[in-house]
């Protein structure tokens, strides 16, 4: 198993249309072969909307790289593009 944690910036007043993204494509990533947990959480300490966490947990990097390639995922890209500043991705292997 792998965990995934893609944290963006998004620009100035786009967290409404970010939300209505995530509510189409959530849906899609959980039904995904490999798909252990996929939840986007707006950060705490930043109320207008600016940090989206998405945290992942896959049953292995393949399927990781599979979901990447999906073509729900490439429709996800083209809808954010001029939503966010950029994305952090960091891959983690459990310690235990």
């Amino acid at each position: 198993m792998i965990y995934v944690i893609a944290r963006m910036e998004l620009y100035e007043n786009c967290k409404d249309a970010m939300q209505e993204i995530l509510a189409k494509t959530v849906p899609q990533v959980l039904s995904e072969d490999g798909c252990i947990m996929y939840t986007p959480c707006w950060d705490h300490d930043a109320q207008d909307g600016r940090f989206l966490t998405i945290v992942e947990a896959w049953t292995s990097l393949d399927m990781q790289q599979a979901h990447l390639a999906a073509p729900h995922m490439v429709e996800y890209r083209e809808a954010v593009k001029d939503l966010r500043k950029g994305c952090d991705v960091q891959i983690l292997d459990p310690a235990l």
